[in-house]
């Protein structure tokens, strides 16, 4: 009301358009940004937990990868968004292998120190029961990193929708990211930008809530009085 100008419409006309959007395509853009981010997320835990869990659970393997880990870790993965584009082309594969790549990176170095943190006298109680490395693995070492895995995947849903908006600025026509970009850029229908923010927003807060949840079903002697 203070700055009255086009740029900056009230929220309750940002609101209005919103619900009015959803019926004209809104919903389908939520949807496609949903099913980038989801999968980006899945095939880095499915990369990463494991590597995390050999990793750390193998001194000789931990002092081996571990300077490529520290060497590749800092990187920001941004900067290879125009690489991927050129290798996989403009289709939902560069977009999903850009968010892999930040993911992978946050949950491999959780998962392989929670792993290596783990008491000696744990693993070894249960190898003089007859345990070999597989049940190490499932019995210990991979519920000791659950809350590592959903940590990282929690810190790591604001990075990746953030990038999933820069990705889905290049040659495409459906995505969150494309949505905001045509109505505030393009068609300078700023109300319909702002419905795209809110929706942006209610994917990032939708994952982190998810996220939450699955570790209270999968971890639930943390939450135990």
């Amino acid at each position: 009301m203070i700055i009255n100008r086009p740029i900056l419409p009230a929220p309750w006309e940002v609101l209005v358009v919103f619900f009015r959007e959803l019926g004209k395509g809104l919903l389908i853009h939520f949807a496609v940004s949903l099913w980038r981010v989801t999968a980006g997320m899945l095939l880095s835990v499915a990369a990463a937990a494991p590597a995390g869990l050999a990793v750390g659970g193998s001194r000789t393997m931990n002092r081996i990868f571990s300077p490529v880990i520290y060497l590749l870790y800092p990187i920001p993965k941004v900067v290879f968004v125009p690489v991927v584009l050129l290798f996989l082309g403009i289709g939902d594969a560069a977009k999903i292998v850009i968010i892999f790549l930040i993911l992978f990176f946050q949950i491999l170095v959780l998962v392989r120190d929670q792993a290596a943190g783990l008491s000696p006298q744990l693993i070894q109680s249960l190898q003089s029961l007859g345990a070999g490395r597989r049940a190490l693995f499932r019995f210990i070492y991979l519920p000791a990193s659950l809350p590592a895995i959903l940590t990282a995947l929690r810190q790591s849903i604001g990075t990746a929708v953030a990038v999933l908006y820069i990705t889905e600025l290049f040659a495409t026509k459906y995505g969150l990211g494309y949505y905001i970009y045509y109505n505030g850029s393009t068609l300078l229908d700023y109300p319909a930008m702002y419905a795209g923010v809110i929706a942006m927003s209610l994917l990032g807060l939708g994952l982190y809530f998810g996220v939450d949840w699955l570790e209270r079903k999968l971890c639930r002697w943390k939450f135990v009085n």
